[in-house]
Formats: structure tokens, sequence, C-alpha cells
């Protein structure tokens, strides 16, 4: 489909629950606009004792031809799903819905986002071990990226042990569970460093994370977007390594999700950074 192929109007939007915070909207109409696609995208709150299912088939009753997922239904979604995309199967959790012919149909682009967001830095990273930190949904995500890149090994920490060891059946030929106090160490010879954890987001605890082990030229990625400027970003960057805040994956995803309704894989430019940016400064 080119840009400029007239489409009937619909509608798109963000599930979720509070909702308000999203930066979905943003992205999304961005785009809608860039390549002259009458539709809209918008908020979608749907209260979690609400019947999911229900509130799905109201959506598409309303002309909405899909929708993301965010927090706390992406396992609400995927047991409510027609159909699954394999990684959406895999991970337990849908991000995005599609509403086709009567069906509803979920995948999830967090795991092509995550990789879209690294390779966009470079491609290296995908022949050294990772260290990954945390063990919630979004280390999930991480997780499955890095095996199905083969990824030669994914040393896995979190404050609590058990949460990270029950994360090892998804990649279990190249996991291994760290303790949280070894992560320094565990980081020697990596050339990737996520941090999935909530710690370094504003108003939250600090993130102690000694980088010196790290690989040269190792990539460090920070997941939170709020502040976009965490601290490990920040000493990342100054000591040298490659730096990746956590808005490259949350447009990235995104851009998958776009592409999945409309047929267009959108080009994520500086302007669309820059209104992220200011739109996160904005409170």
């Amino acid at each position: 489909m080119s840009a400029s192929t007239p489409i009937k109007r619909v509608k798109a939007g963000v599930i979720g629950w509070p909702i308000g915070h999203s930066r979905s909207p943003l992205i999304h109409n961005y785009w809608m606009e860039q390549y002259q696609i009458d539709a809209t995208y918008g908020l979608c709150p749907i209260d979690p004792s609400t019947d999911f299912r229900a509130a799905l088939t109201a959506l598409a009753a309303d002309g909405y031809i899909g929708a993301n997922v965010t927090l706390p239904h992406k396992e609400n979604a995927f047991r409510a799903m027609d159909a699954l995309s394999p990684m959406a199967e895999k991970l337990g959790a849908v991000n995005t819905i599609s509403f086709e012919n009567g069906q509803m149909i979920g995948s999830n682009t967090d795991v092509g986002g995550f990789i879209a967001s690294l390779d966009a830095h470079g491609t290296r990273w995908r022949d050294t071990p990772a260290l990954v930190l945390g063990a919630g949904g979004a280390a999930r995500a991480i997780i499955a990226a890095l095996d199905a890149e083969d990824v030669p090994e994914v040393r896995l920490v979190n404050r609590t042990r058990d949460r990270a060891e029950a994360l090892a059946a998804l990649a279990p030929t190249c996991i291994k569970i760290g303790e949280w106090q070894a992560r320094g160490a565990l980081a020697a010879e990596c050339g990737l460093l996520i941090n999935t954890t909530s710690l370094g987001m504003t108003g939250g605890a600090a993130l102690e994370m000694p980088l010196d082990a790290l690989a040269d030229g190792a990539m460090v990625s920070d997941i939170v977007y709020t502040p976009l400027e965490t601290d490990l970003v920040m000493r990342a960057r100054a000591e040298g390594y490659v730096a990746i805040d956590g808005l490259g994956m949350l447009m990235q995803q995104a851009a998958l999700s776009f592409e999945s309704w409309f047929g267009i894989a959108p080009i994520i430019d500086a302007g669309l950074r820059d209104k992220l940016i200011a739109d996160l400064q904005e409170g």
C-alpha cells in the first residue's frame, strides 16, 4: 500500500488501566498525519473488573481495526484472542490486537521492537554475552528477543532469584541465572547490558550498577523513559559505551503495530523523537 492510497476512516487505540500516561496516541497520530491516513488513535481505558472480551467486541463494533495493549491487560488480551502469533504464544502476552473478519488476532511487537532499537545502533551485540537486570514482563520479551537472535549467553539477575528462575524456560539453552549482588562481576565481557527494572525511574530508587567490566564498545540499554536521561544512560555515555534510552523500543514496537494495521512501515524520524521528548518534558 502506498502512502497516497486512501484508507476508509477507522479507529485504533491503546488499552490499559490507567492509560492517561500513554504516549502511543502521540506516536500513531503523528504517523497518520504524515501518511495522510484518515483514522484516529486514542485512549481506551478498560477497568480490570470488566469482561475483557466483551470490551474488545465493543471496540470492534465501534469501528476499531486494532489496538495496542499495555498494563495490566497483556495477559488478559492473550486469553481473549481467537488466534495468536508464535511470539505472543511463547510469551503468553499480547500487546497488539487486530480485528480481522470477525476475529481477534493477537501479536507481540515488543520483541521485534527491542531488536530494532538495538540494531539502530549496531549489530555486534549478537556475538557477546548479554546481562539483563530484572525479571518482570519487559524482561520476558527481551529474553525472548535475545534468544531469537541466538545471543550466546544471557545472564539474568533479579532482586528476588525465584522470579528470575521462572523465566529460564524462555531460553533454556542460553540463560544463566546470577545473584543480584554479583551483577557487577557478571557484566564481564558482556557486549550488552539491559535494565528492565524500575530502578532509576523518576521518584524511585537509584540503580547501582558498575559498568567497568563491560566489553569495549558495549551497548547499555535502559527501557525506562521517565526520565529519558537516566543515571545509567548518562554514566554509560560518559564512560564511552553506546547508550540507548527507552524511546527506541517504544517507537520501534509502535511502528510494527502501525504496519500490521495500515500496511505502511512508518519511518522513525527526528521529528517524532523531538515531539516525544517535548511531551515528556511537559510532564
